[in-house]
């Protein structure tokens, strides 16, 4: 399973933050939700990869 790092899953929360239109008191939601996504985007590869745009 990927690694990220705690700054990598908090600049892609922060982009899906902003797409869904700065919506507040989900900052949870957003965190939870880019580490899922990262973390579930190629399981078992050793390399994290890029973050999605």
């Amino acid at each position: 399973m990927p690694k990220y790092s705690e700054e990598q899953i908090r600049e892609y929360a922060h982009k899906l933050w902003e797409r869904e239109g700065r919506p507040e008191g989900k900052a949870d939601n957003f965190w939870h939700q880019a580490k899922s996504e990262l973390e579930s985007d190629a399981p078992g590869d050793e390399d994290p990869k890029p973050m999605p745009e």
